[in-house]
């Protein structure tokens, strides 16, 4: 190929002035620049640095809210919205798949180890099936003690232990204010981890089964959730929870679910910053998607841009993530002015965003948290270098090009 000096001066020239020219702003359809969007903190900056006042971002944000579903109801927190579990969710319950041992003392016919059936019945020999989804194993030893006595194999009620000795898994549905509606499998043994004297040990506990699992199977939930009135659907009843002590650190009596039941999690329309925070229903962590610089490294891998960089906890903010993904540092004269833009989500109504910040601006503002979105899964992040470190780029290449270019 074949290069002349002018026409590498043109190119030059024109690599310069685009190294130095200004980013183009990012377009969003929400109203991102005003604080419209998912997180008032993605707005544009409102005021200069000298003259920043309080945090103004979780005040946005709580504006949008709708009160919540409890407050509505006028309960104050009590009776049907209580943090009370009520009657029929409490305890270990049967379900469809657990393995169940029964037994009568020198009675062989009937002692043995037992699947609770598909269709959520305990199935002996001779007796009619007894109902056992979602009910208690006293409350099926009770029916079954009452059809031995009304078959007529025992004159006075006979002894009957009915103990579990495994609690199978269990497949519920969550909708609603999840980052991952979705029907979810939860308890049973994971992988291949087996506990044999456990095995061998009458009785069983789980908290595989938990309601708070099932929320965190289905991605925990998302910011706008309104926690005063979960409500959970089995068999065609509906129980309405306030989960909100789960969050404040209050006591929580987590449910046992069984197969069948349904989750759903109301939303209150907005972002409620006190939500950003690792919990036993929030999402397990966030893995993001990195582009990282130039300088101070040309890759991932000297970057140290590993599996631990990209997860990070739920509850990170945006520049944490970009520190972490070593955007930030270097000689302050030829790498300060970079900067980062996130990719994210509506996760109400599915429309991307995109902002972008100056670093040492968010660096040097006594406000910066106001600008400074929380991290939500599924977001992205890229950096990009100052101009200085473009034309410098620019400058390797073209000497490169330079060097093996031929000229007449």
């Amino acid at each position: 190929m074949h290069f002349s000096r002018k026409t590498t001066s043109a190119s030059v020239l024109a690599l310069l002035m685009g190294a130095c020219s200004a980013v183009p702003v990012s377009d969003n359809l929400e109203p991102v620049a005003t604080g419209g969007a998912y997180q008032a903190q993605y707005r544009d900056f409102a005021v200069s640095r000298d003259a920043v006042g309080y945090l103004l971002a979780p005040q946005i944000n709580a504006s949008k809210c709708r009160p919540f579903a409890a407050e509505a109801q006028g309960s104050g927190g009590g009776g049907k919205y209580s943090g009370i579990i009520p009657a029929a969710l409490r305890g270990e319950v049967l379900s469809r798949g657990d393995l169940v041992d029964f037994r009568m003392p020198e009675d062989t016919t009937f002692t043995g180890d037992y699947v609770i059936s598909r269709d959520g019945t305990l199935k002996l020999p001779y007796l009619k099936p007894v109902p056992a989804q979602g009910r208690s194993t006293a409350q099926v030893a009770a029916d079954v003690r009452r059809a031995l006595l009304a078959g007529g194999y025992y004159d006075d009620a006979p002894d009957i232990a009915l103990l579990v000795k495994d609690f199978a898994s269990a497949r519920v549905g969550v909708t609603g204010a999840v980052f991952e509606p979705q029907p979810v499998d939860i308890g049973g043994v994971p992988g291949d981890q087996v506990d044999s004297r456990r095995q061998e040990a009458l009785g069983a506990s789980t908290e595989g089964r938990n309601l708070s699992v099932a929320l965190r199977r289905a991605g925990g939930i998302r910011p706008d959730a309104d926690l005063s009135a979960v409500r959970i659907t089995r068999n065609g009843t509906h129980y309405t929870l306030d989960l909100r002590g789960v969050l404040e650190g209050r006591t929580f009596e987590d449910v046992m679910l069984i197969g069948g039941d349904e989750i759903e999690v109301p939303t209150r329309l907005c972002f409620q910053d006190k939500m950003m925070r690792p919990g036993l229903i929030s999402p397990p962590g966030i893995s993001l998607y990195l582009s990282n610089l130039t300088q101070p490294a040309a890759g991932n891998a000297p970057s140290a841009i590993g599996q631990t960089v990209r997860e990070v906890p739920y509850g990170t903010r945006f520049m944490q993530a970009v520190i972490d993904a070593n955007c930030v540092g270097g000689p302050r004269a030829s790498s300060a002015d970079r900067s980062a833009a996130l990719f994210s989500r509506n996760p109400m109504t599915g429309v991307s965003v995109v902002i972008q910040r100056k670093v040492e601006t968010m660096r040097s503002r006594a406000d910066r948290d106001d600008y400074d979105p929380y991290l939500l899964p599924g977001d992205a992040i890229a950096c990009y270098d100052s101009g200085i470190t473009n034309i410098s780029e620019i400058a390797r290449l073209m000497a490169l090009a330079g060097a093996i270019a031929v000229v007449p």
